[in-house]
């Protein structure tokens, strides 16, 4: 960003995951940390305890975004904690947080952020998870990324072109 804020990236993923997508995302955060970008979350389990974990590893920024109207259910990683109370709804305010967004993996709400992000313009790449198709049938240019490193790369790179 050239107004001198830190890049945020929001990484979104389903509260119970799979070994693979936990890895991915712990490897995610981790790597957004090193560049210096701050990780938004919804602060729960599986995939956001994943990356909140990787990122505050490498002493990184994790702001988690809360369905709770209580922080204590906040994750034991989480730099910040915001309480909305807004259920599944909160997913909106962490999709439009992002200058880019992570998808890892899927679940419903997962696919919520996704579909938020994409018509809030907020880039998304993917890794794993959804494959989308419009109404016609014709598959929705997402980016896909391989594997963590690449994600994080193409997130940053698409987070750069927004600002």
């Amino acid at each position: 960003m050239t107004d001198g804020r830190r890049r945020q990236i929001a990484v979104c993923g389903p509260a119970e995951c799979a070994e693979r997508e936990a890895r991915y995302a712990t490897e995610v955060g981790r790597l957004l940390a090193e560049a210096g970008a701050v990780v938004v979350c919804g602060g729960g389990g599986g995939v956001m305890a994943a990356v909140a974990a990787g990122a505050r590893s490498a002493g990184g920024l994790v702001l988690g975004v809360l369905p709770e109207a209580d922080r204590r259910a906040a994750g034991p990683d989480l730099s910040a904690a915001l309480a909305t109370g807004m259920g599944q709804a909160r997913n909106v305010i962490v999709a439009a947080s992002g200058d880019a967004v992570i998808v890892i993996g899927g679940s419903w709400g997962t696919l919520s952020e996704l579909a938020h992000a994409y018509r809030l313009g907020v880039p998304v790449v993917c890794l794993g998870g959804w494959g989308i198709v419009d109404s016609a049938g014709r598959p929705v240019d997402l980016t896909i990324a391989p594997d963590p490193a690449a994600a994080v790369r193409l997130a940053l790179e698409l987070a750069s072109h927004r600002a």
